[in-house]
């Protein structure tokens, strides 16, 4: 693994700050963020991995709920699902909070949920609920209860376990063979074109791209049979996968289609990834300097959005309170809560907060045509926006 990215020092991405845990000066854990490509795989990961238990634990606070593109996209596929896979069983990696499954008839559905929290509401739905990390001994678990499971999904979590080895054998043990994996994660390719250096966080070890997802599944017998494009998460591929013993599924003209993209951008090119890095360093002085300038005409400039993604901007770019006065934010388990590192202050969201209000940094620039749709009032008393993706500026 080669390294071609440096974000320095950064907290755990979901790690919010209490006022109390301020008060105590509890101390953070800080992690040096670096980034590599590994030249045989093709794959790209962080270098310095975090253990699981310490980032998915009982008070994790991501809701995917919570997010109306989400839902809607979880809505859409559960149809198409139903419609094209006549599915005994679905299982589903890393359901937080049920935004899929909800759409399914529970006594067809296994949820796996290594944090309790979220798992706890899932059980509360009366969906049944395994609250533990995916591995050969769940999968070993689950398959001497349920034989049939004939349609695995998982959306924006295998990226997150260390050995995808053991994530693709666990797969391949408890899928039959005409069975469907079908996965949804950041695209790569969008990440280098975007710029968007905030998809590297503690969270996300991973960033697939097709390239790499193909040479990784290729050992344990699965192929990829179609890929389909998203706007989900700033630019997510779907992959669609079969064992490669299933011979009625053909192969869809979109992977060709793809593969083709990504090695057109020279993505299994390492000097691909040193001209990222150079965008990455030109994005923070530029941001810096947009936000300084706005400061010196002493306006008042807010976050939108305590993502995750932000965590890593903040801290990379040294933006602090002096610079953004609060977050605001939806999320229950961030509210009134300190952003990790910077230890800005996360507002309940009111629009009634945005009424002084000057510019607003799109934290959760991913979700930036819903936030734009809500605000309409802000833009109309011309308010502004200020994002970093592809490029920092002023909408």
């Amino acid at each position: 693994m080669k390294k071609f990215l440096d974000l320095g020092l950064q907290p755990l991405a979901n790690k919010y700050l209490t006022k109390k845990d301020l008060i105590n000066r509890k101390k953070e854990q800080f992690y040096h963020l670096e980034v590599g490509f590994d030249n045989k795989t093709k794959l790209v990961s962080i270098l310095n991995k975090i253990s699981s238990y310490k980032m998915f634990d009982n008070d994790y606070p991501y809701r995917s709920s919570m997010s109306k593109t989400m839902t809607d996209s979880f809505k859409k596929l559960s149809k198409k699902i139903i419609r094209d896979y006549k599915s005994r069983f679905i299982l589903e990696i890393g359901s937080n909070d049920g935004s899929l499954i909800q759409n399914f008839n529970k006594k067809k559905v296994i949820c796996v949920e290594p944090c309790k929290n979220l798992a706890k509401i899932t059980k509360k739905k009366g969906f049944k609920t395994y609250d533990e990390y995916w591995d050969i001994n769940l999968a070993k678990k689950i398959k001497s209860k349920y034989r049939n499971i004939d349609l695995i999904y998982s959306a924006n979590t295998l990226s997150h376990i260390a050995n995808l080895d053991s994530v693709f054998k666990s797969i391949n043990y408890v899928l039959s063979d005409d069975g469907i994996l079908i996965i949804e994660d950041p695209s790569l390719l969008e990440c280098l074109k975007r710029v968007a250096y905030d998809q590297f966080y503690n969270e996300h070890i991973y960033v697939f791209s097709l390239l790499s997802i193909m040479n990784i599944i290729k050992k344990h017998n699965l192929q990829v049979f179609k890929v389909e494009k998203l706007k989900t998460h700033g630019g997510s591929i779907r992959y669609f996968i079969k064992k490669k013993v299933n011979l009625k599924i053909k192969i869809h003209n979109s992977v060709k289609k793809h593969l083709q993209d990504e090695l057109k951008y020279k993505m299994n090119n390492f000097k691909t990834y040193i001209k990222f890095r150079n965008k990455v360093k030109k994005s923070k002085r530029n941001l810096v300097s947009i936000l300084n300038d706005i400061k010196r005409k002493n306006k008042k400039v807010i976050g939108y959005g305590s993502t995750a993604k932000s965590v890593t901007i903040l801290n990379y770019c040294k933006i602090k309170s002096e610079t953004l006065d609060y977050f605001v934010d939806t999320t229950p388990n961030k509210t009134n809560k300190y952003m990790p590192g910077t230890h800005i202050h996360i507002k309940n969201y009111k629009k009634s907060l945005l009424d002084d209000v000057d510019y607003i940094f799109l934290g959760a620039w991913n979700f930036k045509d819903e936030i734009f749709k809500k605000e309409k009032k802000f833009i109309k008393r011309g308010g502004k926006f200020i994002t970093h993706i592809p490029t920092p500026k002023i909408i």
